[in-house]
């Protein structure tokens, strides 16, 4: 991460909060306004899932949540923080008030769209008592799901989904996560990869409570009705807020770890897809190299997201439509498939929407040249390159990434 230099394990930090306010955990104060805002002041060094923990004592819940809770706040804001939601209330990025920052001068600095903005947007982005009905709805037609997915995040919020994700199943998959399938309908979606080499996967998830049930069940059935899946291939359960929040987490526990699948490497390739070229992606990304190539995929997501629900004032970078895809290649590094061979595909993979014109951008990404990395902030650079000359102009904060190497 910083070669010659020093890393900072900043969990550490929450052994000196000690001011409690409605919380039961002493990093996190939970405070409410009148008309039932609230909001929490939280350490970057804390774990998602404590937060939720906390808040959920209080009846609340983050507005924005990553698919993995095990991650600390600090770090996926630096990011952007994503998840199937987004298109409701936007990245975690655009649903923060206030930051305490250390910049690269040593300054501790508050700052917020009001106070010391131009801090508060150059450090975001830069790198129960209530239940759910949660549907998966299969397709074998690209075009027809991703065509269903946009539909659903174009709905008003009053009847639209709380949540809209989507997975790529695969033939050459080693083994599939079906574990959101019944064990008596797991050999009927198998049979099914089996006969198209790959099935899109739409999920669709709708929160409601004890007084809401039967009238959001309804409107379930509504949104399902102007959907094209397959008839006979359509799986709806009731779930706790938690266990679905907490769902990554499961899979790693009793999924991932028993197979030897997580504390190894992890060669994950993240992009943001232009709508428009959905599906030129597809054809040429998860036919014509995922699906070609003899090397087992991990899990695969693809979901849509609004550009308005992003902050184009803040450092991260997303395509220049009004709807783009998360595209997110979970690799698993195992005893049959290396590092090496993740990475070439997905060298491969970047090459290909290069040549084909697909103006992707990658989030999360990786080690570049200096000039990749101009390319990847496009019209961001010069803001981006003005912001590190005021608050770090000695380059001391993250220079393994390379940006200004």
């Amino acid at each position: 991460m910083t070669r010659d230099g020093v890393v900072l394990n900043m969990t550490h930090l929450n052994d000196h909060f000690t001011d409690i306010n409605n919380a039961s955990v002493s990093a996190f104060s939970i405070t409410c306004l009148p008309l039932g805002f609230c909001y929490a002041d939280a350490g970057g060094e804390q774990l998602w899932t404590d937060l939720l923990s906390v808040t959920l004592k209080l009846g609340l819940t983050p507005h924005a949540l990553t698919n993995y809770l095990y991650l600390t706040i600090g770090g996926t804001i630096s990011n952007a923080g994503i998840s199937g939601r987004t298109f409701r209330v936007g990245p975690q990025i655009s649903n923060v008030l206030e930051l305490d920052v250390i910049t690269g001068k040593g300054e501790f600095v508050t700052c917020s769209p009001l106070i010391n903005s131009e801090l508060f947007y150059a450090v975001l982005g830069g790198l129960g008592q209530f239940g759910l009905f949660w549907l998966h709805l299969l397709y074998t037609n690209f075009t027809t799901f991703s065509r269903d997915q946009e539909y659903l995040i174009s709905l008003n919020d009053t009847i639209a989904p709380d949540f809209v994700d989507g997975q790529v199943l695969l033939s050459n998959q080693d083994q599939p996560d079906l574990s959101s399938y019944s064990t008596s309908d797991q050999p009927r979606v198998t049979s099914l990869i089996k006969q198209y080499g790959i099935v899109y996967v739409l999920e669709l998830v709708k929160y409601y409570d004890n007084n809401s049930q039967s009238r959001v069940e309804q409107e379930v059935e509504n949104l399902v009705k102007g959907l094209n899946f397959l008839p006979k291939f359509r799986f709806k359960k009731n779930a706790s807020y938690e266990e679905f929040i907490d769902r990554v987490h499961a899979a790693e526990l009793y999924a991932l770890r028993p197979r030897g699948l997580w504390d190894v490497p992890h060669p994950w390739l993240n992009m943001f897809v232009p709508s428009s070229r959905i599906v030129d992606f597809n054809e040429g990304v998860f036919k014509g190299i995922i699906l070609k190539q003899n090397i087992s995929p991990g899990t695969c997501l693809v979901y849509p997201m609004k550009r308005n629900k992003w902050d184009g004032r803040m450092s991260a970078v997303i395509p220049d439509e009004d709807v783009f895809y998360s595209v997110n290649l979970f690799h698993y590094v195992s005893a049959s498939y290396n590092v090496k061979d993740y990475e070439a595909q997905n060298q491969k993979i970047l090459e290909f929407c290069k040549d084909a014109g697909i103006k992707i951008k990658e989030y999360l990404a990786g080690n570049k040249t200096h000039q990749q990395w101009v390319e990847h902030f496009g019209s961001k650079w010069k803001l981006f390159e003005e912001r590190k000359l005021e608050f770090d102009p000695k380059r001391i904060l993250s220079p393994g990434q390379g940006i200004f190497q």
